[in-house]
């Protein structure tokens, strides 16, 4: 596999696998978070369109009927039939107390999970921003929501994996990370004495500490699930036009809207995440990359899975912090 460089990272090559290389979905159900706006509706609509029954998690009832009725009136308007279903998951990731209450409800209305798709996240809120129990935002947004509901889900995860008809390796977790390779601190994730994450100030390095942790995330789920035949995979899905920028000032915002794609390109990448049969077991806890691409986890990410020399890894630090923060919303 030949290394990929910054400048490809930052500039892609077309995809080559996108939702025309989707089979039929019908019958298999999808999450994806943050479902109701940019990449993850893009995600949505191409799942919906091959058929699948997919669940837009987002953190209102409006928010997500709203999606929902968007996105039937723009293929109503195109005459075009699609077979798929679309259903709301109220859940709001800044805030755990919502996700035991928003997985129980969806694992009552189905037998069954193909792929859950961790796409939603915050980027550079206002400084000292905290979520509904006063954890840092991005870290509570990014990494604790997404892990708690992953540890409610996984039985269901596991259970699809051995149904009969469901090939291997096509039950997967996807998780969304950044240009790890390009922006990533030495280490991953900084601690202070009591193992918790210390906010950093300076740019995006909190938010990039964020996705160091998602890639951590989908090593970990790696180790715990892959016997069971599932994939967990970290995703960079490209720089692009999206709402995830809203905090950013007008200058910089205008400048992406002239130099990046639009939203459907990073949907494109999170297809190839959960679909490409290119991704093996040979992958599992790996880093993909725009538009679809096979990466190389960052050395800065991969020295946090290696033990220093007292036998401690940071990886263990940042999962012992997660744990004591959901344990009691499980």
């Amino acid at each position: 596999m030949a290394k990929i460089s910054t400048l490809s990272a930052f500039f892609p090559p077309p995809p080559t696998f996108t939702d025309k290389n989707l089979p039929s979905l019908i019958g298999k159900v999808y999450i994806v978070t943050g479902g109701a706006s940019g990449v993850g509706h893009e995600v949505v609509k191409m799942l919906y369109r091959a058929g699948g029954t997919v669940y837009i998690a987002a953190r209102s009832e409006k928010r997500c009927q709203g999606a929902i009725d968007k996105m039937k009136g723009e293929f109503a308007k195109t005459f075009e039939k699609v077979e798929g279903q679309l259903k709301s998951m109220v859940i709001d990731l800044s805030d755990l107390r919502t996700i035991k209450p928003a997985a129980e409800k969806f694992l009552s209305d189905t037998d069954r999970l193909d792929v859950l798709v961790h796409n939603a996240a915050v980027m550079t809120p206002p400084s000292g921003s905290k979520d509904a129990l006063g954890h840092d935002l991005e870290m509570g947004t990014n990494c604790l929501g997404p892990y708690l509901l992953t540890l409610l889900l996984e039985s269901l995860l596991i259970n699809t994996a051995v149904t009969p008809n469901t090939p291997v390796s096509t039950v997967r977790i996807v998780w969304v990370t950044s240009l790890l390779q390009a922006n990533s601190r030495e280490g991953g994730v900084n601690f202070d004495k009591n193992g918790t994450p210390v906010i950093l100030t300076k740019g995006m390095d909190n938010y990039m500490q964020s996705k160091a942790g998602c890639a951590w995330l989908a090593h970990k789920f790696s180790e715990r699930l892959g016997s069971k035949g599932i994939l967990s995979v970290c995703i960079h899905p490209g720089l692009m036009r999206t709402e995830l920028q809203r905090h950013w000032p007008l200058p910089l915002r205008l400048i992406m809207s002239i130099m990046f794609k639009g939203p459907e390109y990073g949907a494109y990448s999170e297809i190839y995440a959960a679909f490409s049969p290119d991704i093996t077991q040979n992958h599992n806890g790996g880093y993909l990359t725009a538009w679809g691409r096979i990466g190389e986890m960052p050395t800065q990410i991969m020295n946090g899975l290696k033990r220093d020399s007292q036998g401690n890894r940071k990886v263990d630090t940042f999962f012992d912090y997660c744990d004591r923060q959901i344990t009691a919303y499980r």
